[in-house]
């Protein structure tokens, strides 16, 4: 070879999320030399602000032969006829394996979260609890000055400056003087917060998605593995048969990164990107995401220029959450809801007729579906979300924390991210929806909540809508009346969480040319990958699972190679 590289590595990886962080690891642990390489100037991408959870079946399962055959079964139902089996059935083999790897030797420690269902209880195979795996708690101190590296949860995510809480930590928080244990637990939070506050931006009590990629950044560090930050990919070197290094851009300086044994593109799908949203979004109108700016597709546009084929989305480009958005002073907050509202009882959804058109309890990504099934045919991007004053007492609604004071919620309605009326006839009209259609679907979810049975969609039917209700409220967790006025309404917008259409790969996680066969040197992990869902959203998890896995089986085919 003639070529003159600046550097040379075994492996050279793009992208410092779940991926990318654990590619670089694994091959570390197995003697390789890495190079890491992340765009933006901090780690984690969007890992970082995620719950953190892991789909994985048969890793925290008491019997995991049995799990994972009926997760085969689950994940069947689930896919059809769509995507490729052989990528399916090396998930399930190597998913136990990729576990027990970090947690023998690296910092990354995960353990099962119980109950934590999978989405859709009516599917053969499906598990209450099990498969959704998350990262213990991490102190950010042990970072030291790596800490300012982590990239932060958004900041609705964040109370206090900076405190991380969680879903275990809220009952805690709203009702501290309930007893002595939750007492002694927020005090705790709190004291250790402010501590942290006197030198530093933000806590240090990490939790979830940001726990995760504290813990992968460690043990990247115990391992000296070379991370460049604000290095981003310009191209690939070589052709349609075989890559063997890549030009990188380092704080605006070109370097030529020979890769011994592969390069893994790991940079996180293309929610940020105009250009490729606009060719595999299209016709849907989707203007927000939940997912990392950074992620514009450089991995995936990189691996194009050289003949890399993409996959077929099954249906969904990307994965899917309803968020409301809040403007002040000319900046955009996006606010996922993803369980702390819409499953709770008290609330209905509804499009432009005035009209529900989902359960609203289901999953996130179904609850998108939802609307868009009912867009079709009406108007339903934005739709509202509408409740009472007793639920944002006890439930509070996106961007409203429960209990807020009556000034907090006339902030909201000033800056026009709520809408509040003293009647329903009166929120319909400041809304825009027929008065008569909206007062009548109250009464009806009235009526459904004091007999306990969603007649319409189900709500509060299955086991997963239950697990995010309020099982204080009987005889439905997921259903109470609106009654209590004033009435309040959110509008929801349509985000992608990530994007699942990417490089096709074969079971090793090698990029696939036009041909169907492997560009020797390339593979491709986490958001660039296609997703092996096919479209589906099974469970809790479903991008982060995959992502180490198959970082895992790409690092062991080049130490086989």
């Amino acid at each position: 070879m003639n070529e003159q590289f600046d550097h040379e590595f075994d492996l050279l990886v793009f992208g410092a999320g779940m991926g990318g962080m654990s590619a670089a690891l694994i091959a570390a642990h197995e003697g390789m030399s890495v190079l890491l390489c992340e765009k933006g100037g901090q780690v984690g991408g969007t890992t970082s602000t995620s719950a953190g959870s892991l789909w994985i079946p048969g890793a925290g399962a008491a019997n995991p032969d049995e799990d994972i055959a009926q997760a085969k079964t689950y994940l069947d139902a689930e896919t059809g006829n769509r995507g490729d089996r052989s990528l399916r059935d090396a998930f399930f083999e190597s998913g136990r394996d990729a576990v027990a790897y970090l947690q023998d030797k690296t910092e990354v420690k995960l353990r099962p979260v119980g109950p934590h269902p999978d989405y859709h209880p009516d599917k053969p195979g499906w598990s209450m609890q099990g498969r959704a795996l998350a990262p213990f708690p991490f102190d950010g101190r042990l970072l030291g000055k790596d800490f300012a590296l982590v990239r932060p949860p958004i900041a609705p995510f964040m109370v206090l400056g900076g405190l991380m809480v969680g879903r275990d930590d809220i009952p805690h928080f709203l009702k501290p003087f309930r007893s002595l244990s939750s007492f002694t637990h927020v005090a705790r939070i709190l004291l250790r917060h402010g501590i942290d506050r006197l030198t530093r931006a933000r806590g240090t009590r990490l939790i979830m998605g940001n726990a995760l990629v504290a813990r992968l950044l460690f043990s990247l560090r115990r391992k000296n593995v070379p991370l460049w930050t604000e290095c981003g990919l310009v191209e690939l070197i070589g052709d349609g048969a075989h890559i063997h290094g890549a030009i990188v851009e380092i704080k605006g300086e070109r370097k030529r990164v020979r890769s011994r044994r592969g390069v893994v593109l790991a940079t996180g799908g293309f929610s940020g990107s105009a250009a490729l949203r606009a060719e595999w979004f299209a016709p849907r109108e989707v203007n927000y995401t939940s997912a990392f700016s950074g992620n514009t597709g450089g991995g995936i546009s990189s691996a194009r220029a050289v003949g890399a084929a993409t996959g077929e989305s099954g249906g969904n480009p990307a994965f899917w959450f309803p968020v409301s958005v809040l403007r002040e002073n000319g900046k955009e907050t996006v606010f996922p809801h993803i369980i702390l509202d819409r499953a709770k009882p008290g609330l209905i959804a509804v499009n432009s007729a005035g009209l529900r058109f989902t359960n609203e309890a289901n999953s996130y990504h179904d609850f998108v579906e939802g609307m868009f099934r009912s867009h079709a045919s009406t108007p339903s991007v934005p739709a509202h979300l509408i409740c009472d004053c007793s639920f944002i007492r006890d439930y509070g609604i996106g961007l409203v924390h429960p209990g807020s004071s009556e000034s907090t919620i006339a902030r909201f309605v000033r800056l026009g991210y709520l809408r509040k009326a003293d009647t329903l006839a009166e929120l319909a009209n400041a809304i825009g929806v027929p008065a008569k259609n909206l007062e009548w679907m109250v009464a009806e979810h009235n009526r459904f909540a004091l007999s306990g049975k969603d007649e319409a969609f189900g709500k509060g039917s299955n086991a997963l809508n239950r697990h995010n209700g309020d099982p204080a409220n009987t005889p439905n967790p997921c259903l109470r009346p609106i009654a209590q006025p004033p009435y309040f309404s959110v509008a929801i917008h349509i985000a992608d969480l990530g994007t699942s259409t990417g490089l096709r790969t074969d079971e090793n996680a090698r990029v696939l040319g036009a041909s169907g066969a492997p560009i020797e040197g390339l593979y491709a992990c986490g958001n660039d990958m296609n997703s092996i869902m096919a479209g589906a959203y099974p469970g809790p998890g479903t991008t982060l699972g995959p992502a180490l896995v198959f970082a895992y089986r790409a690092v062991m085919h080049m130490r086989g190679r």
